[in-house]
């Protein structure tokens, strides 16, 4: 029996996301999978619209949500399958955390514009559907207007832009901390949400550790371990060979439950394709549902 599942998909309730809850649902099931988990950012708006139609597919879907939070200094993405998508508990997290990432949003795009890049806020918003954008986002924004972005440093990321490469490497070359358009994080701490996790009914899992942003290392482990964590996604486009290896054993000496995401996106990220993280199995959707709060 086919037991695949992926825990980490973006809708387009993100603004990075390219496809609805519906076409999502559907290509589910086109593809196999038992169970999957809409976790778009900062938001649970997928929701209760995805459970409905993956009740009348037949694909089950775990609510979820990643979440922005900063922990050392560096950001850290946190899933929380399971979460009770409808509480105030859980609204309160949303506002708040969607709050903090359109604040850094809205710097980095007045950064952005005194550097010469001919850049609203009016156009990020309207490319982010209303929710707080991301950096790639807002590099996506310029990548769209092409040579017109105002600055012919752009030139260099259009040669990338089929590639799906491009906004991550102008996030690299000016979001990231020393870079010229860096806006230090107002995320919410990592350890703050852990800490009222519980109230949300989620289990929290530590999205793609081996992302370079991230790079997360046995200590960290230790410390998030003794603060709450019980996942973290071993399985994931993020990793390559041997940081899966690295993060499974990780996982087993810390005795977190490993699970599996694509971190499909869409356009966004054209080399994710979808249910293209075959590793894993529902025996990890068993394993979190023991450890629901």
């Amino acid at each position: 029996m086919n037991d695949r599942i992926d825990l980490h998909i973006h809708s387009n309730k993100s603004s990075d996301g390219d496809f609805s809850p519906f076409h999502i649902i559907h290509m589910a099931k086109k593809t196999g999978l038992k169970a999957i988990s809409i976790s778009d950012h900062d938001t649970v708006a997928a929701y209760p619209e995805a459970l409905a139609l993956g009740e009348k597919a037949g694909v089950e879907v775990i609510p979820g949500i990643e979440l922005s939070t900063v922990f050392d200094s560096r950001e850290f993405h946190l899933l929380l399958p399971f979460v009770l998508w409808g509480t105030k508990a859980v609204k309160r997290l949303e506002s708040d955390v969607r709050k903090r990432r359109g604040l850094t949003a809205r710097e980095r795009v007045n950064k952005l514009r005194r550097l010469g890049f001919d850049i609203s806020w009016k156009e990020v918003i309207r490319k982010s559907r209303g929710f707080p954008p991301l950096g790639v986002t807002i590099a996506q924004v310029l990548l769209d207007k092409g040579e017109k972005a105002g600055e012919p440093v752009i030139n260099k990321y259009l040669a990338r832009k089929e590639m799906g490469s491009a906004p991550y490497l102008f996030y690299r070359d000016f979001f990231m901390e020393g870079k010229p358009a860096f806006v230090p994080s107002k995320d919410i701490s990592l350890l703050d949400v852990l800490d009222i996790v519980d109230e949300t009914g989620g289990v929290p899992v530590l999205a793609h550790p081996g992302a370079p942003f991230q790079k997360v290392n046995k200590k960290d482990l230790s410390l998030l371990k003794s603060r709450g964590l019980k996942g973290l996604e071993v399985y994931t486009s993020y990793h390559n060979e041997e940081q899966t290896r690295n993060y499974k054993h990780l996982a087993e000496e810390f005795d977190l439950v490993p699970t599996t995401g694509s971190d499909f996106h869409g356009t966004m990220k054209p080399h994710i394709t979808f249910g293209s993280v075959k590793e894993g199995g529902y025996w990890m959707i068993d394993k979190l549902r023991e450890r629901r709060p």
